[in-house]
């Protein structure tokens, strides 16, 4: 008896596969040779895109490092409350507001943009505040809730509280500390109270409640819900 494996029957199925891969191959390489220089222009357009992807990393990582550099005495003045300092800058160091110009598009002119805003905030130009507020790209982070809070407050201090109460519930959700949210959430609560939303009021002071028993902004939660079911009996007459 041979010892020898027999010889495997290659099925029509097997052949056309073959066959497929055969001609697709065949045909790929029909139309390279049949377009070699449409084929390298694609090629050579690549790897410049990609040449200048990295180039340009390269360049914003230096900018980056240039902004923080050139940042750093404007955000030591806002810091010590010299805010107007900040924002214009002195003989000493750049301002904020030239940092944005010339950095914007770095992640260190971004946090210019929210420097700047909360400075402005703090010297009661609004809607200068209010611009940086909304250009600043806001991380899902304390820093990104502050800055939605801060156009929250904005719009509070406009009167567009139901406006305001929004935001300031989006912040709340930005973070999840029993500190900022539940104080976020108390100044959302306050802000549908005035637009006359005592639904929404009810819902943001009820959360805090449940989700927030322990924080400060909890502690005086049912005198709240009180003067609220007063507010909406009095509507409701």
């Amino acid at each position: 008896m041979s010892t020898l494996n027999p010889t495997k029957k290659i099925s029509r199925r097997q052949e056309l596969r073959k066959d497929t891969v055969v001609t697709f191959y065949a045909r790929v390489w029909q139309f390279f040779d049949q377009n070699r220089k449409l084929v390298y222009g694609i090629l050579a357009g690549i790897a410049v895109v990609i040449v200048a992807l990295i180039g340009y990393a390269f360049y914003q990582n230096a900018r980056q490092s240039e902004a923080l550099e050139k940042m750093a005495g404007a955000v030591q003045a806002y810091e010590q409350g010299n805010y107007r300092e900040a924002l214009d800058g002195t003989a000493d160091f750049v301002g904020l507001l030239a940092i944005i110009d010339d950095y914007g598009s770095t992640d260190a002119g971004n946090l210019a943009r929210f420097y700047a805003a909360d400075a402005l905030f703090r010297l009661g130009e609004y809607d200068e505040a209010l611009k940086y507020f909304k250009e600043f790209d806001k991380p899902d982070n304390i820093i990104g809730a502050s800055a939605v809070a801060g156009e929250a407050a904005i719009y509070e201090h406009k009167g567009e509280h139901k406006r305001a109460g929004d935001l300031y519930r989006r912040a709340a959700e930005m973070v999840d500390t029993d500190l900022i949210s539940a104080q976020y959430l108390l100044d959302a609560a306050r802000a549908y109270e005035e637009a006359g939303d005592y639904r929404r009021a009810r819902e943001a002071y009820e959360e805090i409640q449940d989700r927030y028993p322990d924080a400060p902004a909890a502690q005086k939660i049912d005198l709240y819900l009180a003067r609220l079911e007063a507010l909406e009996k009095a509507a409701s007459e």
